[in-house]
């Protein structure tokens, strides 16, 4: 991290916050960072998919994405950025998945600070190399969730590996959407301690 260019005061603020992180592994630093730009992450992400339930577990799997890659960072343009753009291709992977037309593949997206990022989208078609990849993430992921207590386990395989709505969930374990949500909310948190603590890739 030896390039610092011409980042802002903002930016050389969140530099100073990923070192941080990253030398000391300092939580209250991953923390700052995410209050820093949780909100406009999300309301960028509300904006591409139009659900409210869906940015928010997107800016979650965002934050936790940037931050298992965080090593990976380099101070030749804005942190901002560089969330956003994981935010963004993140999402796009989302939208094709749910096959969601909320917005134009082929208008730019606007960044917190007015500047504007463009989308490439990949081939829906894997290579047997990235086929294995994908897999190989896939059963991290399993991995990871199995850490969680047995209650937030469940609620995460429900939501995020059978797809199942929040009314369907709650339907299924006979428990207030209130419920269902809160706790989700909790398990996301846990698996994003998880993760930010994890040394391989999912």
């Amino acid at each position: 991290m030896e390039e610092l260019g011409s980042l802002s005061s903002k930016a050389l603020h969140d530099l100073k916050l990923v070192k941080q992180a990253l030398s000391k592994a300092d939580q209250q630093a991953y923390a700052n960072l995410m209050s820093r730009y949780r909100d406009s992450v999300y309301y960028m992400l509300l904006k591409m998919v139009g659900n409210k339930d869906d940015a928010d577990d997107l800016t979650i799997e965002a934050f936790a994405k940037a931050f298992k890659r965080l090593d990976q960072y380099t101070p030749s343009f804005a942190f901002s950025t560089w969330l956003f753009k994981i935010a963004t291709n993140n999402c796009i992977d989302f939208i094709r998945k749910k096959k969601y037309n909320t917005f134009s593949i082929d208008k730019p997206i606007e960044g917190e600070d007015g500047g504007e990022m463009s989308i490439t989208l990949r081939s829906d078609f894997l290579n047997p190399e990235e086929t294995m990849q994908n897999n190989q993430k896939v059963k991290m992921m399993h991995d990871v969730v199995d850490k969680l207590k047995p209650r937030y386990r469940q609620l995460v395989e429900l939501r995020y590996f059978e797809e199942l709505s929040y009314e369907e969930i709650s339907e299924r374990l006979d428990l207030p959407i209130g419920t269902v949500k809160a706790q989700l909310f909790r398990a996301r948190e846990l698996l994003l301690n998880i993760m930010k603590n994890m040394e391989g890739k999912i």
